[in-house]
């Protein structure tokens, strides 16, 4: 996966700051992320569930509003209607410099604008909301006690997060401009609630208003024992992993590929730490991604198998391909292969059959079940055939691998 940093013109002409996640392959969509009430781009959940997105083949453009973070802009001149805006000018941004979004993100605050930016861009087909008010006024209560400041003097600074910001009473004019519900009722997209029933930022009620004002197709997501930030990495991934899933639904599915227009990668495997833990990396194979870790037991995250079960299924695969193309040249019923693969480390002496004789060797025990009216003479036969599969003769031939370092890059912006 690989973070790009661009910028786009904002609603009100300050450049606003941008990071897009994508992987090294062309993106199946490309998704726009709104971040909540005075965070940034680079909030944990931001960050993370653009990860995962991208890991599902969706490119997501994350950015500052402005006034927030890297972005121009003065925060004071901000208020929930500029949010929007800015929404669209990203949406813009997308559609002028890559793809219009087709998925619109929004967590917290940034929930309650995709679901009021929506109808302006046309191009989405889901939107997805974490952890979002129903009522744009809920976020009044966090301004109680400076609300006679902001009364009388028309502007007061609060500390939200542990940080100042100022609030001019025009912020507040503007959120009671807004029905959220009215939005959601229109909305003529797929919706996604993901909501934590222990929030105390923003409570589930908010979340059963907003099920309640959709229209189908709409479906909610329980993110049981997580906080409003999604400050567990496990529950951001877990929205990210959910969400590419749910959305690849309403995503436009690619044509059934023949042998003539069929894609050919270039031959590399490519293996890179995504830096969500000690040992989880990403796979990028021609258009296909895949993930690899370490169980908890070995220090791992277990975001995915481990190099040993990938080298099992490599051998399973290749194994049950084999068996397959031998079993149609023969036209032989077979109807379905099995194989069940496992492996360990064994002591030398005691393998009867192995040249070494000292230390410990790899095992790879392969049970393989055949089904269909197959008399016992097939069965045999495709039993000495899965050796001859070319993973299979692979492994039991000396292979050289040669190393090398690449040549020193620059970091990518981060």
């Amino acid at each position: 996966m690989g973070t790009r940093r661009v910028s786009f013109p904002g609603a009100q002409g300050a450049m606003l700051d941008a990071r897009l996640d994508a992987a090294p392959t062309a993106p199946r969509a490309y998704a726009l992320f709104a971040h909540c009430f005075t965070c940034t781009k680079q909030s944990l959940a931001a960050a993370r569930v653009a990860a995962a997105l991208a890991e599902e083949g969706i490119a997501t453009l994350r950015f500052d509003f402005t006034g927030l973070g890297d972005s121009e802009g003065d925060f004071a001149n901000t208020n929930f209607s500029s949010n929007i805006d800015d929404l669209v000018a990203a949406a813009d941004f997308l559609r002028r410099e890559f793809t219009a979004p087709k998925i619109l993100v929004g967590h917290s605050l940034g929930g309650a604008a995709v679901l009021a930016a929506a109808g302006r861009i046309p191009e989405a087909v889901a939107v997805a909301t974490i952890g979002a008010p129903s009522d744009v006024s809920h976020l009044l209560r966090r301004f109680e006690a400076s609300m006679p400041d902001i009364t009388e003097k028309g502007e007061a600074v609060v500390q939200l997060e542990g940080r100042p910001f100022t609030i001019r009473h025009q912020f507040i004019e503007d959120l009671a401009g807004h029905k959220l519900t009215d939005a959601i009722a229109v909305l003529g997209k797929a919706l996604m609630v993901f909501h934590s029933p222990i929030d105390d930022v923003v409570s589930i009620d908010h979340a059963a208003k907003i099920f309640a004002a959709a229209k189908h197709p709409r479906s909610f997501v329980s993110l049981d024992h997580a906080d409003h930030l999604l400050t567990n990495k496990a529950d951001a991934l877990f929205v990210g992993n959910v969400l590419g899933a749910w959305a690849s639904r309403y995503l436009d599915q690619p044509a059934r590929i023949t042998a003539a227009d069929s894609p050919r990668h270039d031959g590399v495997v490519r293996v890179t730490e995504t830096g969500y833990s000690p040992f989880d990396q990403t796979i990028s194979i021609g258009s296909h991604r895949l993930r690899a870790d370490e169980p908890v037991s070995l220090g791992g995250s277990d975001l995915g198998p481990s190099p040993y079960d990938l080298l099992l299924a490599a051998l399973g695969a290749c194994t049950s391909m084999t068996l397959r193309m031998y079993a149609d040249q023969k036209k032989w019923p077979l109807e379905q292969v099995s194989v069940a693969l496992t492996h360990e480390k064994i002591y030398a002496k005691d393998c009867e059959a192995c040249e070494t004789r000292d230390g410990k060797l790899d095992r790879i025990d392969r049970r393989i079940e055949l089904s269909g009216p197959l008399d016992d003479e097939q069965r045999q036969r495709l039993l000495e055939i899965a050796d001859k599969c070319p993973v299979h003769r692979t492994l039991h031939s000396e292979v050289l691998v040669q190393t090398e370092l690449a040549p020193a890059a620059a970091s990518a912006a981060v």
